[in-house]
């Protein structure tokens, strides 16, 4: 018999560590929380190094997410992905800008080609984005896969506002300290 149905879960720790009813209302606020759930991701054994979440205009937090691609064993369970599915299960949009513009997704890792394909369809107006693909690929083994040589121009066609380098440092650091501790690399 063919599996029908499939679950994907963000760690139990995630209602404990993140303010559902907080504003967000500054990108810096917004890529702090991203980075902190990718440290917590890495400093508790659940995942990847890699947080991500989705505000909505106001600065109110429609969702988060983190890598569980390991735990899930799922390919598909990279922190934007994650942060999208909860997020479209939690409006009911499979677009989340459809009627309710300014969407902000914020990840603590350049998107890699799956999950920057899926920016486009999940309805994303900005991008803030704290490590740069480069940085993922020096201080880990991760491989992000092939993204357009004009990436940002093609966002922005969309119109989609892209933002680099919000706590760079401290998202660096989440990588670094998950590659020293010799992490699954997916």
């Amino acid at each position: 018999m063919l599996t029908a149905s499939a679950r994907l879960a963000l760690p139990d720790w995630i209602h404990a560590e993140v303010d559902a009813a907080a504003l967000y209302p500054t990108d810096e606020a917004r890529m702090a929380l991203a980075v902190r759930l990718s440290a917590l991701n890495v400093e508790r054994g659940t995942g990847g190094p890699f947080g991500a979440a989705i505000f909505d205009a106001q600065g109110r937090l429609l969702s988060v997410g983190v890598n569980r691609v390991v735990p899930e064993s799922s390919s598909i369970a990279h922190a934007e992905m994650m942060a999208y599915l909860l997020a479209q299960a939690a409006t009911g949009r499979a677009r989340l800008n459809d009627g309710h513009p300014g969407i902000t997704l914020a990840a603590s890792g350049q998107p890699c080609c799956m999950c920057y394909g899926a920016t486009f369809w999940a309805g994303i107006d900005t991008l803030l984005i704290a490590a740069s693909a480069a940085d993922v690929m020096e201080l880990t083994e991760f491989d992000e896969g092939p993204l357009p040589a004009d990436w940002r121009g093609e966002l922005r066609q969309r119109g989609i506002t892209v933002r680099e380098g919000i706590a760079r440092g401290a998202a660096r650091a989440v990588l670094a300290q998950y590659a020293r501790g010799g992490g699954t690399h997916y």
